[in-house]
Parts: C-alpha cells; structure tokens; sequence
C-alpha cells in the first residue's frame, strides 16, 4: 500500500517547519511540488527551499505539477470549488501511479493542512487504497499574532475564523482570511484591525490600528504588494477596541 503525507510547512517561513514535518519529508520517495505559473513562482521556489534545506533522503526526488486553474467566473462558487477539486483528484492521481507500491510520498501544504487547505479532501477522492497521514503545520494565524505581539483570544473569549465572503459581521475576536474582496472595507470603522501580508517571509509587512484610520492604507498597500509580487496571502483579526 502506498502512503501518502499531507505536510503542513508553515506560513511561509523555511523554519516554521516541525521536526514531525521534516522527518515525514525524509520518509518520501517523491515530493509533489506544484506550480501555478510564473506570477506564484515564488511558492513553488519556497517550497524547493524547504527540500534543498532539509530533505538528506538521497533516494527521493521532487516532482513538480502545473495546478489547473478554478473557474473563478462560476456564479455558483461552491460548485466551481468541487469542479476544480475533481481536476486536480485526477492530476494527483496520476502522479501517484508514479510512486513505487509501498513507497510514500509528501504533498507540501502551506500553513495547515487542516485549515482553509483543501488537499486533505482531494485526496479523499482517490480511487484505490491508500495510507494517509497528516502532519500539523504553523497557521498565517499564529504567524500574524506573532507578529503583531498579541494574544489571538481574549480572557475566556471565543475566536470565529471565517473568509471574506463570508464576513457579514463581526462577532467576538474574528480572523478572516482568503479576503480577496477586502471585505473589511464595509465593516465597522471602530473596530481593531491587525492585518499582515506575506507572513514569516523577509517580505511580511503588517499594519494595526483603528480601522478607519488605516484601512485606506491597508488597501493601498496590498495593492502595492500584490503588483510588486504577482500574488499576496494576507490574514487579518478584527475586534472590538476595548
């Protein structure tokens, strides 16, 4: 039977990775890279770091796999979502009949396999058996209230994580993330904002404060940053101002 190990890397930093995940690296006799084209080459090369930097395996190698785009244009979003999660069940697949039976192999998932990741369910989809195992990875969460200096959680507070389609309003301590829409713009300009960008890496830039007052710059920001890079993965925790 052949083993497959979803690993959580981190939030972009080569030294978020746990030494459960490094070892799990080592146990592969192929690494799956995936590319999603020269505006997120930067993933992909991050990623090839994490390997060069850790991986002493001299039996493995890495393969890397062009990621087909989602149907961003679909009205019905999650319909696009599940469409897009069968095209890439059939890319992994086939780049498992690749693997050697009884071998293993390592996806290497960004922050948490567990959290706003979708890998743990396409895997699901596979035909045939397989051995999957789930190696826990540091969220752009803990990432962004490291930076930031703060607690995610207030005393005897809950925490609601949710994305930016779905922030009609905010309840308790909320962390938004996947807010391509910046939906933050529309909320409630008393609240606290602490938002960060490119999390871990040389490149995290983060900014707090009322968010009246900066939210104008948060926008102008992004916009600077996602220009400059190709892509931008931010995160962000808005809460009432004590």
């Amino acid at each position: 039977m052949k083993t497959i190990l979803i690993v959580g890397i981190g939030a972009g930093n080569p030294e978020h990775l746990t030494v459960q995940a490094i070892n799990a690296l080592n146990r592969a006799d192929v690494l799956f890279v995936p590319d999603k084209g020269t505006s997120k080459a930067d993933l992909a090369d991050l990623r090839r770091e994490i390997i060069g930097r850790y991986v002493t395996n001299p039996a493995s190698r890495t393969v890397t796999y062009a990621v087909p785009k989602r149907d961003a244009a679909n009205p019905d979003y999650g319909a696009g979502v599940l469409d897009w999660h069968a095209r890439l069940a059939g890319t992994f697949e086939a780049l498992l009949a690749d693997v050697p039976e009884h071998g293993a192999t390592a996806f290497l998932v960004w922050g948490d396999p567990g959290l706003y990741d979708s890998t743990i369910r396409i895997v699901a989809q596979l035909r045939g058996t397989f051995a999957v195992e789930i190696i826990p990875g540091i969220t752009s969460i803990q990432a962004l209230t490291a930076a930031h200096g703060i607690a995610l959680n207030r005393i005897g507070e809950p925490v609601h994580i949710t994305t930016g389609r779905k922030l009609d309003q905010v309840r308790d301590d909320t962390v938004v993330m996947l807010d391509g829409q910046t939906a933050f713009m529309e909320a409630d300009s008393e609240l606290e904002i602490f938002w960060g960008a490119y999390l871990g890496t040389p490149d995290e830039i983060t900014i707090a404060g009322r968010l009246g007052e900066v939210r104008e710059r948060i926008v102008e920001t992004r916009k600077a940053a996602r220009d400059l890079h190709g892509w931008i993965m931010d995160t962000y925790l808005l809460r009432k101002r004590d």
